[in-house]
């Protein structure tokens, strides 16, 4: 299992910064990497399917990226976990965990995966690469966006 954690601390009250990870469909507005976000089917358990698109920046060179997943919301635990259903990284799994600190909140964003189903071997070699580039690369940005947002609007 390939697994990369990003971290980032947050200067805002835990429950407005909260919001802000949960709120996928705002997400285009507040983070410009982020191309659309589109709610596909909400359940009558909670979970919600949402289909996401950003880009990957290269130097001048946006790389576009889609998936879709199934999203889920434990306010009381603080935590959005995703489960990848389709795209290029069906199978990984994402949780968001939000933890109030002194002055503000610390943000852990997981994302674990063995790579993609179809490929019969080097899954590994190419889930880390996936990861590394363009998991990272995207969830970097998008922590940074939401800790600006936050902060702002503290």
């Amino acid at each position: 299992m390939n697994r990369i954690i990003d971290t980032i601390d947050v200067t805002a009250p835990i429950g407005p910064t909260f919001d802000l990870a949960a709120d996928v469909e705002r997400w285009p507005a507040i983070l410009p990497h982020y191309r659309w976000v589109t709610i596909r089917e909400r359940r009558p358990d909670g979970t919600t399917v949402v289909e996401m698109s950003a880009n990957r920046p290269f130097g001048p060179i946006n790389w576009p990226t889609w998936w879709t997943s199934e999203m889920g919301i434990d306010r009381d635990r603080r935590e959005v976990r995703y489960r990848h259903v389709r795209g290029v990284t069906t199978g990984m799994e994402v949780i968001w965990r939000l933890t109030p600190r002194a002055g503000g909140v610390h943000i852990d964003l997981i994302h674990d995966w063995d790579g993609p189903g179809w490929l019969p071997i080097g899954r590994g070699i190419v889930a880390a690469v996936i990861m590394r580039i363009f998991v990272h690369g995207i969830a970097w940005r998008t922590l940074a966006g939401i800790k600006r947002k936050a902060e702002l609007s503290a």
